[in-house]
């Protein structure tokens, strides 16, 4: 992508009515536009980061043996109502309206209901089962607070997988196995070393549900810490009664702000059972299904690396979730030094190397360098008008900003990415 053709600029400052950094950093990169309070737009930057998140998520969820869906969002009162989460004293979240010949419907703020619906049409003996079904999809939730940025939103993407099992041994095995996928995606998007694995509360059919959350000053949630164990456990659930249960000292606990990147519960047959989901085991004999739900808000997890991994330049990306590998900046104007960054350009692109090029003829250096450092493309390789060689430097949460710089030729350059 030439950054003389991407439509969205980088900008100064943010709305003043947005106090949240991760919404402010990513807007004035030009990754999001707000549209209203917990309402975002991703743009051509943003989108990219999604996708590669994305990827991550979907290479672990095809790993332990899921089935990729895509479900409808409008939702019949009906269904819900079998399981009592149509009634606003229930579930206070909804967004709810009408259809044009005054049918009530209502945007999905989670899958469990419907999917289940959907799987009595394909579950019916021991042998269809266990089954596991993610999809990517928007979700609405009618949040009363939406000030944190793209980490709390009224519309947003959400990664969730539904486990189906026969019995509860072979549920809490999957569920062990799901446990192994979240830290593998947490790793992956470079927060794996500031996230744990949380204890919270865990409803009807589990002692405990399971959340990861990511240490952060703009966190909603306090956790203690086990840096021994490295796991936690969620204020909410922080008694005697429970850290006498998980051998937790107290004394050892640190206190720490947090915001959930994921989080796993055990469903029993809370789903199953009032909407009929059964199979035949090998007697014969009709029994509910095993259920678990698994999720990841896709947004959410983007926001809690911009908080994590950011600085007062402005972003700073893992590799694995860049928009691009390769930041390439042309600076001067002599004819030499153009030839050399189209010819760099070219040649990244023959590589396969995902390449922003600010070819961008009336800006200054130092504003190209200023939004390279804003826009958090992790390497930066800059071509001059004097020096036949690229400087290349790493974006650094650091002091500086960027480690120090190395010269290469374009072949060492395509080498030392790829690598």
């Amino acid at each position: 992508m030439r950054q003389s053709q991407l439509f969205t600029k980088t900008r100064r400052e943010a709305p003043k009515d947005e106090t949240a950094k991760n919404a402010d950093l990513l807007i004035r990169a030009g990754y999001i536009q707000k549209m209203q309070a917990g309402v975002y737009s991703f743009l051509p930057l943003g989108l990219r980061v999604i996708e590669k998140i994305k990827d991550i998520i979907r290479e672990e969820m095809n790993a332990v043996g899921g089935q990729e869906v895509s479900l409808a969002s409008l939702q019949e009162k009906k269904l819900w109502d079998t399981t009592g989460r149509w009634d606003d004293r229930v579930v206070d979240n909804w967004f709810k309206t009408k259809l044009a010949n005054d049918t009530e419907v209502g945007l999905a703020f989670t899958h469990e209901e419907p999917l289940t619906y959907l799987m009595r049409d394909h579950v019916r003996s021991f042998r269809d089962l266990p089954t596991y079904v993610y999809q990517f999809q928007t979700k609405f939730r009618n949040e009363k607070r939406a000030k944190s940025g793209i980490l709390r939103g009224r519309e947003f993407l959400m990664k969730d997988l539904y486990s189906f099992s026969k019995t509860v041994d072979e549920h809490d095995a999957f569920y062990e196995k799901m446990k192994q996928a979240y830290v593998s995606i947490f790793k992956k998007a470079g927060i794996g070393d500031r996230t744990y694995l949380t204890f919270a509360s865990g409803g009807s059919f589990a002692p405990f549900s399971h959340e990861f959350q990511m240490l952060t000053d703009a966190g909603e949630d306090i956790i203690y810490i086990d840096e021994e164990k490295q796991i936690a456990v969620n204020e909410e659930v922080n008694n005697a009664e429970v850290l006498a249960t998980l051998s937790f000292d107290a004394s050892k606990l640190k206190q720490a702000k947090a915001v959930e990147v994921g989080n796993i519960f055990s469903l029993g047959t809370k789903f199953s059972e009032p909407l009929e989901l059964l199979y035949q085991d090998e007697t014969g004999g009709n029994l509910p299904v095993i259920m678990g739900s698994y999720g990841i808000g896709v947004p959410r997890l983007m926001g809690a690396i911009v908080e994590a991994l950011s600085d007062e330049k402005g972003i700073v990306w893992p590799k694995s979730v860049s928009p691009f590998a390769v930041h390439l900046i042309l600076v001067g104007s002599s004819e030499e030094g153009k030839k050399r960054a189209e010819d760099a350009y070219l040649k990244l692109n023959e590589a396969g190397i995902e390449v922003l090029f600010d070819d961008r003829a009336t800006t200054r250096a130092g504003e190209k360098f200023a939004d390279a450092d804003l826009i958090g493309i992790p390497v930066q390789a800059v071509v001059g008008d004097k020096n036949e060689t690229i400087e290349v430097k790493e974006r650094t949460v650091s002091a500086n900003g960027t480690e120090a710089a190395k010269n290469m030729n374009i072949d060492e350059l395509i080498a030392y990415i790829k690598s």
